[in-house]
């Protein structure tokens, strides 16, 4: 990072999800200044896929997008000085860290690269009473990517941090900040959060996107979003000028509340104080975001467990024409005899709405029969989806899906399905949290140069009230 402490970070962020914008690392770097490029690519949802990947794979565990992103942008990065933070090395930190640096040296590219561990307690399940889920990923904050950053790092990869750790370490590595430093920290969590979700901040997902439109911004291809963090926390949420979609006080808002319970907003180094932020318009596509108060952290770290319950199939069977209720009685009843002494757990059979009528088209019945003599096949089907789940896969695998398509001329007129039979998949039941102390959970910081640096817990906190 080549700014100085007296003036602001520019953070930009190009991911809020495992699956973003592609192109949107490369926009980010080529459409303007930066000092620090984030991003997010963690969700409850990704560890799950991620936690499936590690099942196939030991070695694998991050989202495999980003070294394909940072192939083609590793070396503009490093020629405009933009350092990398991201959270991207999801269950395997040290597996992405050591894959980007074996890029480097491949694209003859001189960067750094620290990653951040600990958050990954799946090994001490047992220990902390958390079950045996299929990830277990403590919430840790930023200052693993502060100490990687001031040792010198151009790149850094965490593992399960929060969304904001992703700017606070920057600016707290960059200001200088001190663990209680808690109005500065919260300033720059409320930043880190505004820009989390990529796009969210300046157009997309918003509820008045029609008045944005009349106003003449164009959300076609809106830009991501970058905090401009100042020595206090105070900072301005802005874009690159000549992007698409808007950032205004509407659009921060908007994000601001998204994903909050209530005025507090506990995090693992500060508590954000959300009934002290003030948003001015401070020009276009310029927000400011001021006066954040911020107090100590919860004694406890949030855990995030996701468990597999066993493995899961489906099929679909397209209904057309008349008598579909008839239709997929009959489906129904051979398909469970076809299974009889070999069902799942769980078998269940789901119909959708039968379509409306379509402009021009008759009712040969009564539409809410589905029952149509409509003008476009699409028109006249209805889906019957055929789930199946089980903890043996054999169950629920290629043969279940092979005895619902052996029937294919034994059963209702216009039999067929919407895709080939396919493999069983893991089936994940959900995600859950668990809080645990901070002292029971590590946070290392490992540095280019191999050195590992242990983060203590924060020294103070405060058991959050109301």
């Amino acid at each position: 990072m080549s700014v100085t402490p007296t003036t602001p970070l520019r953070v930009g962020n190009a991911s809020g999800f495992y699956g973003d914008r592609f192109s949107a690392m490369r926009e980010m770097l080529e459409d303007g200044r930066l000092d620090v490029l984030t991003g997010d690519y963690l969700a409850e949802l990704t560890m799950l896929i991620l936690g499936r990947d590690r099942l196939r794979d030991p070695d694998l565990g991050y989202a495999r997008t980003f070294p394909r992103q940072m192939e083609e942008c590793l070396g503009l990065a490093a020629d405009r000085g933009v350092a990398i933070v991201t959270n991207a090395g999801g269950l395997n930190p040290a597996a992405l860290a050591a894959r980007l640096r074996d890029l480097a040296v491949r694209l003859g590219v001189d960067v750094r690269v620290a990653h951040v561990e600990g958050d990954d307690l799946l090994g001490r399940a047992a220990e902390l009473d958390l079950g045996r889920p299929l990830t277990a990923n403590a919430y840790l904050g930023a200052w693993g990517i502060a100490e990687a950053l001031r040792a010198g790092a151009d790149i850094v990869v965490t593992g399960r941090v929060t969304d904001a750790a992703l700017t606070v370490g920057p600016a707290a590595a960059h200001f200088g900040w001190a663990r209680d430093d808690y109005d500065a920290l919260a300033g720059a969590v409320v930043a880190g959060h505004i820009i989390e979700c990529g796009a969210q901040a300046t157009g997309g997902n918003y509820a008045f996107f029609t008045e944005l439109a009349a106003a003449g911004h164009d959300l076609t291809h809106p830009g991501f979003p970058i905090a401009e963090v100042h020595g206090d926390g105070s900072a301005v949420i802005t874009k690159h000028d000549g992007t698409g979609g808007a950032v205004t006080t509407g659009t921060v808002t908007a994000q601001l509340v998204y994903e909050v319970a209530g005025a507090r907003y506990p995090g693992p180094d500060v508590t954000a104080r959300l009934d002290t932020v003030r948003l001015t318009q401070e020009g276009p596509d310029r927000v400011r975001v001021a006066g954040v108060r911020g107090e100590a952290p919860p004694p406890d770290l949030k855990i995030g467990l996701n468990s597999m319950s066993g493995f899961r199939n489906d099929m679909a069977l397209v209904l057309t024409g008349l008598d579909l209720d008839a239709k997929a009685d009959l489906a129904e009843r051979q398909v469970r005899a076809a299974l009889k002494g070999r069902e799942p757990a769980r078998l269940a059979f789901h119909r959708s709405r039968a379509h409306q009528v379509p402009a021009g088209g008759v009712a040969d019945r009564d539409a809410a029969s589905g029952d149509l003599d409509a003008p476009e096949q699409d028109a006249a089907s209805v889906h019957l989806r055929i789930e199946a789940a089980d903890p043996d896969p054999r169950k629920v695998g290629r043969s279940f899906g092979a005895a619902v398509v052996e029937l294919a001329l034994a059963s209702f007129p216009g039999f067929h399905a919407t895709a080939p039979p396919g493999d069983a998949r893991p089936d994940g039941v959900g995600f859950s949290a668990a809080y645990r102390p901070a002292s029971a959970v590590p946070h290392t910081a490992v540095l280019p140069d191999g050195t590992r640096v242990d983060v203590p817990p924060p020294r103070d906190t405060a058991v959050l009230t109301p």
